[in-house]
C-alpha cells in the first residue's frame, strides 16, 4: 500500500474516533502539555477536529514552554516573540475523562512535523529508546501527594485529622468513591488512595510503565482529581508545600531496569541482591543529585519541603527502605510485586514530570555505561550519621540553578535550549518572589501546579 493510502486510513480512521466519541456524549477534546515551570498547559478543539489536531496540530508560540508559575514569561536568547511550534495530539493515548471532555498529551513540533528541540516529552522518549538500544527495558511508576483545599486555596475546616486514618477517609469518603470511578473509568493504573500524613493530603500510587507511558498517565491523573474537587466545590493543590508549617507534597518516581527480562537490581551478589550494572545505575543517579536538583525539585517553593526529618529525601545517599535517603531502595521480596526498583524522593510536583523522568532514567543510564561503582549504603537516618554534613543535600535555589545551567550531563541529557529555558523559569520565579517570606510564596503558588 503507498503512503497516501496509508494516510487516508489514517485519516479515515481518525474520523471513526471522533464520531465514536462524539457519540458517546464527547464535546470538548483536551490536549495538554507541560511548560518547563511544570504547570499543564491545554489547547482545546471540538471533538470533530481530532484529526486536525493529530495531523497538523494546534498552534502555540514556543513561549509556551518558558511561561512561568505566576504566568510570567521567561524569554531566553533562542525563544522570544517570533516563531510558532504545534501541539501535536497523541492519539494512542486518547481517554474520555468524563463531563463530556476527552484528553491525550501532545507533543511540541516544528511546523513540518517533526518534535521540537524544546519538547519535553520527546527528551523521555528518546531516553526511553536508549535504554532500549542498550538492552535495557525501563519501568517507572509515581506516587501523586496533594492536598484538598477550598475552591479558593484556603485550608478546610470541619474535622479534625488522623493521619493515614480512617476517619480522615470517612470523612472525604465522597470524593475518594468518586475519584476511585472516575480514575477507573479513564484506565488509569491506581493502585493505592490513602489518606496522607497532613491534614486533608491524599496520595494516589500508580502500576509502573514505561517511563513516557508513566508519565501521560501521572499527569492525567493530576487532570481527573482536579475534576473530581471541582466536582465536590473543592480545589486541590500540588504545590511542594501548601501551606506553611504543614506537609509538603512529593511526587515519589520508582524505576526498574531490567536486561534480558533479569531486572538488575536483584539477583546479583551485591547488597540485598543488587547486580553490578544496578549499582552503577544507583551511582549514576546520586552522581547527578546535584546537578539535576533543579530540574527535580526546582521551584521556589521546592526548598520549603527539602528539610531533614521531613521524609523528603534531603540526603545525597542510598538505603533499604530508607525514607531519609533521596534515592531509597526497595529489593526484591515477597512484599514487593513489581519486583526490586529504585524510588527518588526529591521529586515535587512542581517539577516538569518528562524532565524529571529524563533525569531520573538518563543519569541512571549514565552511571551504567560509565559503570560507575555502587556508594555505600546509609542505614538509619542520615542526619544523625557522622557525615551527615556531606551527605545533607543543598536545596538553595540560586546554587541548584547555577549547577544546572553548568552541569555537562544536563546538556547531554537535555539539549542546551531546555536547560538554558529551565534555568531561565526558576530564575524568573526567584527573582518575582525575592524578599517575600514563606507565607507569601506558598499563598500565591498553592494552587499553580493544580
Amino acid at each position: 500500500m503507498d503512503a497516501t493510502a496509508h494516510d487516508e486510513d489514517d485519516a479515515s480512521d481518525l474520523d471513526a474516533l471522533a464520531r465514536s466519541l462524539a457519540e458517546a456524549g464527547v464535546d470538548l477534546l483536551v490536549g495538554t502539555a507541560l511548560d518547563y515551570a511544570g504547570v499543564t498547559r491545554s489547547k482545546a478543539v471540538p471533538v470533530r477536529r481530532l484529526r486536525s489536531f493529530v495531523t497538523s496540530g494546534m498552534g502555540a508560540s514556543p513561549s509556551w514552554v518558558v511561561f512561568c508559575a505566576d504566568n510570567g514569561i521567561a524569554f531566553t536568547s533562542g525563544i522570544g516573540v517570533s516563531g510558532d511550534l504545534r501541539l501535536r495530539l497523541d492519539p494512542s493515548r486518547l481517554r474520555a475523562i468524563g463531563d463530556a471532555m476527552a484528553w491525550a498529551p501532545t507533543d511540541y513540533c516544528e511546523q513540518d512535523g517533526t518534535r521540537s528541540a524544546l519538547c519535553a516529552r520527546g527528551r523521555l522518549a528518546e531516553l526511553e529508546d536508549r535504554a532500549a538500544s542498550a538492552g535495557l527495558t525501563a519501568l517507572m511508576g509515581a506516587e501523586l501527594e496533594f492536598a484538598l483545599v477550598g475552591a479558593d486555596g484556603a485550608p478546610l475546616a470541619g474535622h479534625s485529622w488522623a493521619a493515614y486514618g480512617m476517619r480522615s477517609v470517612v470523612a472525604r469518603r465522597d470524593f475518594l468513591t468518586d475519584l476511585t470511578r472516575t480514575l477507573e473509568d479513564a484506565g488509569v493504573g491506581a493502585e493505592q488512595i490513602h489518606a496522607e500524613y497532613g491534614t486533608d493530603q491524599f496520595e494516589v500510587s500508580l502500576a509502573p510503565l514505561p517511563p513516557v507511558e508513566m508519565a501521560d498517565t501521572a499527569i492525567l491523573t493530576r487532570i481527573l482529581i482536579g475534576l473530581v474537587a471541582a466536582r465536590h466545590d473543592l480545589a486541590v493543590s500540588f504545590s511542594p508545600l501548601p501551606f506553611v508549617g504543614g506537609s509538603g507534597n512529593g511526587m515519589h518516581l520508582h524505576l526498574s531496569l531490567a536486561r534480558d527480562g533479569d531486572n538488575v537490581f536483584a539477583g546479583g551478589d551485591g547488597p540485598h541482591g543488587i547486580t553490578r550494572a544496578g549499582g552503577s545505575a544507583i551511582g549514576g543517579v546520586l552522581a547527578g543529585l546535584s546537578d539535576l536538583l533543579a530540574v527535580y525539585a526546582g521551584s521556589v517553593v521546592s526548598s520549603l519541603r527539602l528539610t531533614p526529618g521531613s521524609w523528603s529525601g534531603a540526603a545525597v545517599c542510598w538505603g533499604l527502605e530508607n525514607r531519609e535517603a533521596a534515592l531509597r531502595f526497595l529489593a526484591a521480596t515477597p512484599g514487593n510485586p513489581h519486583g526490586a526498583n529504585l524510588e527518588l524522593k526529591i521529586v515535587d510536583p512542581s517539577a516538569n514530570l518528562y524532565l524529571a523522568a529524563a533525569a531520573f532514567l538518563g543519569s541512571a543510564l549514565d552511571g551504567i555505561e560509565r559503570a560507575l561503582p555502587l556508594p555505600d549504603e546509609v542505614i538509619g537516618n542520615p542526619a544523625e550519621s557522622v557525615e551527615s554534613a556531606r551527605l545533607r543535600l543543598d536545596a538553595e535555589p540560586s546554587g541548584a540553578l547555577d549547577r544546572l545551567e553548568a552541569s555537562p550531563l544536563a546538556a547531554r541529557l537535555f539539549g542546551a535550549s531546555i536547560v538554558e529555558g529551565a534555568v531561565a523559569v526558576r530564575r524568573h520565579e526567584l527573582a518575582a518572589f525575592a524578599g517575600a517570606d514563606a507565607e507569601t510564596i506558598t499563598a500565591a503558588l498553592r494552587l499553580a501546579w493544580s
